[in-house]
C-alpha cells in the first residue's frame, strides 16, 4: 500500500528568516510546505499546488494579506491561519472578517503555530462523528459532505463557519456564551472572545434574511447566542 501524501502547506510572508523556521517546524511535523513571499506569488503557488492550507502574513507588500485571503477564498474553502504583525485587536478582527480560521499574532512560538495548523486541519477532515444531516430555520446541513445551503441555494461557510452553524443546529433554542463556544466550536479554552464575535457576525450575513434583525441566530443579552429554529435529523 502507498502511505498517504504528506498534506500540504503554504507558507506566505516576505521575511526570509520567518518562512525557513516556520517550514523547518511544519516539516518535521510531517507537512509539504511551499513558500510565497509576495501576494502574486502566494497565488499562482496555490493555483498551481492548491494547498490543504495557508499561512499568510497580513502585512505583506503590494497585494496584503486581506487581499490574498479574499482571492485564495474564490477559489474554494481553503483553511487559512493568518499571521499579524502586532497585537491589535483591529488588525485581528480584519483577518477573521475576510474569512480566515485562525490567527497567530507575532512574535509567536513555531510549535505553537504548528499546534494551529493541526487544529485546523483536523476539524476541515473529522467526519467521524458527523452525523446524519441537519435541518433548522429553513436551512440544510450535511456535516459528513461539510455542505449547506438555503432557500437560496448552497451557502459559501468558511471552516469555523461552518462548525459553528452545525453546534447551533444540533442545540436549537439553547443560549451559550461566547466562552462557552469558544471551548466548543473552537476547542480552545482561551482565547479572544471577539472571534466568536466575529464568526457570528459573518455567519448571520449568509444564512439572515435581515443580518441587521437576526431571526436565526439571535443574542440573549448578558449571556450570548441561541439558535432560534426547530431543527431535527432527516436520516433517523
Amino acid at each position: 500500500m502507498h502511505e498517504p501524501s504528506p498534506r500540504r502547506i503554504l507558507v506566505v510572508d516576505d521575511d526570509p528568516t520567518v518562512t525557513e523556521v516556520v517550514a523547518g517546524y511544519l516539516h518535521r511535523a510531517g507537512f509539504a510546505v511551499d513558500r510565497a513571499a509576495d501576494g502574486p506569488a502566494a497565488l499562482r503557488c496555490a493555483s498551481a499546488t492548491p494547498p490543504d492550507l495557508v499561512v499568510l502574513d497580513l502585512m505583506l507588500p503590494g497585494l496584503d494579506g486581506l487581499r490574498v485571503c479574499r482571492r485564495l477564498r474564490e477559489g474554494g474553502p481553503v483553511p487559512v491561519v493568518m499571521l499579524t504583525a502586532r497585537g491589535d485587536e483591529e488588525d485581528r478582527i480584519l483577518g477573521l472578517e475576510v474569512g480566515a480560521d485562525d490567527y497567530v499574532t507575532k512574535p509567536f512560538s513555531p510549535r505553537e503555530l504548528v499546534l494551529r495548523v493541526e487544529s485546523v486541519l483536523r476539524r476541515a477532515g473529522d467526519t467521524r462523528s458527523a452525523g446524519p444531516r441537519l435541518y433548522g430555520g429553513g436551512l440544510t446541513l450535511d456535516p459528513a459532505a461539510r455542505t449547506a445551503a438555503d432557500g437560496r441555494g448552497p451557502l459559501a461557510l468558511t471552516l469555523r463557519e461552518f462548525d459553528l452553524l452545525t453546534h447551533f443546529l444540533r442545540h436549537p433554542g439553547q443560549a451559550f456564551s461566547r466562552q462557552e463556544l469558544m471551548s466548543q466550536v473552537w476547542g480552545w479554552d482561551i482565547g479572544d472572545l471577539s472571534t466568536v464575535t466575529v464568526h457570528v457576525r459573518r455567519l448571520r450575513h449568509k444564512v439572515e434574511t435581515d443580518p441587521a434583525c437576526p431571526r436565526l441566530i439571535t443574542t440573549v443579552w448578558g449571556v450570548g447566542y441561541r439558535f432560534d429554529g426547530s431543527s431535527g435529523d432527516a436520516d433517523e
